[in-house]
């Protein structure tokens, strides 16, 4: 079954097998009707009237760009993995998106430090290939948002990498961000969580990238804690701000959307954010609550429970128009901030 929550700027689906599409309309909206313009095969769709935004726009909902934000549940059979993405992905396909986001550890989510490093591969290794193939086939943008990479170091420190990997529709490789803040937490609940154990952070962030949907800052999942590097990205020149993530079960319900929200708001830039759910394995389970946020701070899109992706259009006129409204980056103080970054005296 695929359930669809539509508005005639979004649409939130996921996939249950054998048993058809049901469509669903979101229970904040008041009024339904008809959208002619959206043309999806097989797929029944009710939008609904979007909620009041800061101001209005005259841009045609149909023709922003469209994005897809896919969520799955990885293990460590890494083929069943990329079997599951490149499903979702020929969906985001067909229905007209420009551009899919898949999670941190999409390749896969191992049982321990070992087996991570033992699954892991480089970005030249088969995987990627598959990759490359599955966005040429598809035609569409791939942001493949926490890959376990064996750098040009790997002989020498038998680490990897946690690496955010944008492809262009053409398959080739635009941008690659080597996620720099590691997750070394032990939160009550929840298990302790050591990336340091087999992961290296990387040594920069990556200016943003010009794509079909808008510049996109590269982020992963624990750099959302740190609004010092979506400002960076934002004053580099980001439309969107990504983060592929994996939280956990304790974390998620407490910090998740009020994270998104908070970069969304601040940085005045759209916020995407899939992510793992369910279960992966007896050691781990995941959040999920893939989500697109808007640079107004609204969750524009999400995804249910399970596996399966949502849809948003990208309205960068709107962007811009908030940011005209509302000059935050005008009335910043830097000569003031000097000392953020460094722990608390």
């Amino acid at each position: 079954m695929v359930v669809a929550e539509a508005s005639c700027r979004t649409c939130c689906l996921f996939r249950r097998p054998r048993l058809g599409f049901i469509v669903r309309p979101p229970h904040q909206f008041l009024s339904l009707l008809l959208c002619p313009g959206l043309r999806i095969p097989r797929l029944s769709v009710l939008c609904a009237q979007p909620r009041a935004r800061a101001m209005a726009t005259s841009s045609s909902s149909w023709e922003l760009p469209l994005v897809a934000v896919c969520q799955v549940t990885s293990t460590p059979d890494k083929q069943e993995n990329f079997k599951t993405c490149a499903e979702l992905v020929r969906e985001a396909a067909r229905l007209g998106a420009c551009l899919a986001f898949l999670p941190e550890a999409f390749d896969f989510i191992a049982r321990d430090p070992a087996e991570t490093l033992h699954l892991s591969e480089p970005l030249g290794g088969n995987l990627l290939g598959e990759y490359t193939q599955l966005a040429r086939e598809c035609g569409l943008w791939l942001s493949l948002g926490g890959f376990h990479e064996r750098g040009q170091d790997w002989e020498q420190t038998q680490k990897i990498y946690n690496c955010h990997v944008l492809l262009n529709d053409k398959g080739s490789v635009v941008a690659t961000y080597r996620k720099t803040h590691l997750c070394d937490v032990e939160i009550p609940g929840q298990g302790p969580m050591h990336e340091s154990d087999s992961t290296i952070p990387g040594p920069s962030l990556e200016s943003p990238v010009s794509t079909p949907a808008g510049k996109i800052g590269l982020a992963i999942c624990y750099d959302m804690r740190f609004p010092e590097l979506s400002l960076a990205l934002a004053q580099a020149g980001a439309e969107i701000l990504t983060y592929p993530s994996a939280f956990g079960s304790v974390t998620g319900p407490a910090h998740w959307e009020v994270l998104l929200r908070a970069r969304a708001i601040e940085t005045q830039c759209y916020v995407v954010a899939a992510a793992q759910c369910g279960r992966h394995h007896e050691k781990r389970a995941s959040y999920g609550h893939s989500m697109v946020v808007d640079p107004w701070g609204t969750v524009v899109a999400r995804c249910p429970e399970g596996p399966g992706l949502c849809l948003a259009r990208i309205d960068l006129r709107y962007l811009r128009q908030l940011r005209q409204h509302l000059p935050m980056f005008q009335h910043r103080r830097p000569d003031l901030y000097g000392s953020l970054g460094h722990p608390p005296s």
